[in-house]
Formats: C-alpha cells, sequence, structure tokens
C-alpha cells in the first residue's frame, strides 16, 4: 500500500515529468533537483527533500499556469498540493 511520502514522490516525479516536457532551460535546475530527491527517497525513505523542492516546484507549475492556463494539466498542480498537505 502506499503512504503518504510515497504519494509525494510520485506526484513529484509528475512535476518533474511536466518539466521535462517543457524543454526549458529555465526549468533545468527545478528538473534536477526533483531528480535527486526522489532519488534520495527512494534510497533512504526520508521525505524532507521532497517536501521542500516539491513546494518550489509547486510555485513554478502555478506561475506557469497563470501564464498559459492551458499548457499544464491541472491534476498535476492539485495532486502535488494535496500531497504537500500534512
Amino acid at each position: 500500500m502506499e503512504n503518504q511520502d510515497d504519494k509525494l514522490r510520485d506526484a513529484c516525479f509528475e512535476a518533474y515529468l511536466f518539466f521535462e516536457t517543457l524543454g526549458d532551460l529555465k526549468y533545468s535546475e527545478i528538473k534536477s533537483k526533483l531528480e535527486y530527491v526522489i532519488g534520495s527517497y527512494n534510497f533512504d525513505k526520508n521525505p524532507v527533500g521532497l517536501f521542500e523542492i516539491g513546494e518550489i516546484a509547486l510555485k513554478n507549475l502555478k506561475e506557469i499556469k497563470k501564464k498559459s492556463p492551458k499548457s499544464i494539466n491541472k491534476k498535476v498542480i492539485e495532486e502535488l498540493e494535496k500531497s504537500l498537505k500534512k
């Protein structure tokens, strides 16, 4: 059964995939940080990095949505928001 931290990891991964599809170098830093914290969580099951970088990713996703509402599936944002709530 998937716990809340695993759901956060999955939501972060969906955000990572979205940034990947953008192909914009502006988001390469958040993309690499997401990749790192997802790998780190898979190794040690400590979700601290997921929460920290997930918040930054969420802020970026909301900015993208504000500029271009149709560019992002709202489910990506909703899942990340829901997973970040403790």
